[in-house]
């Protein structure tokens, strides 16, 4: 499993801007789809579900804008 993930990592790492526009449009439209069919289900929990996104889009906004912006260069 470990090399399976390294090899994904690496070959992440030559993925364009565009390629990643397109993971997240998959991602997202997984997640549509995921919480249309389990929408009362989900409805139950939508305060976890509105504060597990909160504090990790903050984590995520902290960690890229303050921890590591700038701290490496890219290199080709």
């Amino acid at each position: 499993m470990k090399g399976f993930i390294d090899k994904a990592l690496n070959a992440a790492k030559s993925y364009s801007l565009w390629d990643y526009g397109w993971l997240k449009l998959i991602l997202t439209s997984f997640g549509i789809l995921v919480g249309t069919y389990f929408a009362q289900f989900f409805i139950q929990y939508i305060n976890i579900v509105w504060a597990v996104f909160l504090l990790t889009f903050i984590w995520v906004m902290y960690k890229t804008f303050f921890k590591y912006w700038g701290k490496r260069e890219h290199k080709n």
